[in-house]
């Protein structure tokens, strides 16, 4: 393995030929080191390396005997600060990740930036600590909630507010088509750029399908996915499409781009209620409803804190 360099998590995937989840586990459970560079989970190769040939020895019952009495010394004595899984793709997840490694010794945090459905499923599967979601039913215009009781089943949780935000339509600056809802989408010269399965922007152009009974054969570009707002909106200023869906603050970081403005979508955070949470949930409430970080992402833009840290729902 080339020296000097470390990995995406993306990239440890491909080489272990598994998905990003299970490197998320990996490192969760402190079986793979890794550290952060400013938004982004790092991987050195040495330690992948060591990983690896790690796994090809048998474990013997002593072995394995003296790990799990090293596990509990040090867990006991919190020597080692429990490395917890944010996921989702917001920035202000980034500054939530800041303040919980200020406020506490006990939490070292790493993200993972994947959408809403994604990051639900992950946390059913145990891989993640802290998901945030933005997830509407079209016909309701309920958010999150009704997602979060269908995935997490049997489980105990608790959904906090994190913010409101706009989101909407990516279209050329000017909006020479007149593009202004969701019925325009269908007219032939009109071709869009999606966003993966499981994002919640594709969610919300879904299900705003199904709600005006679009059908997605009608739809120009359905099929041309990216994996994040900025693709989007940079698709659009590019010609590649004439509009996509995303939030106003993808629009203000991309040139010959405008924003058109149609729902207030609201992004929660969920962690799951158990013993081993409780402090978690504690200090992440008194992160949210502080001056300070909400100050921090009010210099940000772009988003309607009236709500931050307030309980939406309790399992």
């Amino acid at each position: 393995m080339e020296k000097n360099l470390s990995y995406t998590t993306e990239e440890v995937a491909n080489i272990l030929k598994v998905s990003k989840l299970t490197v998320y586990d990996l490192v969760k459970k402190g079986l793979l080191p890794a550290y952060r560079v400013g938004r982004q989970m790092r991987i050195d190769p040495s330690d992948l390396e060591e990983y690896i040939k790690k796994s090809k020895k048998e474990l013997q019952p002593s072995s394995v005997q003296s790990s799990k009495k090293e596990t509990s010394i040090e867990t006991q004595g919190y020597l080692q600060p429990r490395q917890l899984i944010i996921s989702g793709q917001d920035m202000s997840l980034d500054i939530l990740a800041n303040y919980l490694e200020k406020s506490s010794k006990r939490f070292r945090p790493l993200r993972s930036y994947v959408g809403s459905l994604e990051s639900l499923i992950s946390m059913y599967q145990g891989y993640s600590d802290i998901v945030s979601t933005h997830l509407i039913e079209g016909i309701s215009g309920e958010y999150n909630v009704p997602y979060i009781n269908k995935i997490l089943v049997n489980f105990q949780y608790i959904v906090i507010h994190l913010l409101t935000r706009k989101a909407g339509f990516y279209v050329k600056k000017g909006n020479p088509l007149n593009i202004k809802h969701w019925e325009d989408l269908r007219r032939k010269n009109i071709k869009i750029v999606n966003r993966e399965k499981g994002a919640g922007a594709r969610v919300l152009l879904d299900e705003c399908l199904r709600k005006y009974r679009i059908p997605i054969s009608e739809i120009n570009g359905y099929d041309n996915e990216v994996t994040n707002h900025v693709s989007v909106a940079s698709a659009v200023a590019k010609g590649d499409a004439d509009v996509g869906v995303g939030i106003e603050r993808g629009a203000n970081l991309v040139k010959d781009v405008d924003f058109i403005p149609l729902v207030n979508e609201k992004y929660d955070l969920v962690i799951l209620k158990n013993d081993e949470n409780r402090e978690l949930i504690s200090q992440v409430l008194q992160i949210l409803r502080s001056v300070h970080f909400q100050n921090d992402l009010k210099a940000l833009g772009g988003y309607d804190l009236s709500q931050t840290g307030q309980v939406v729902y309790e399992s």
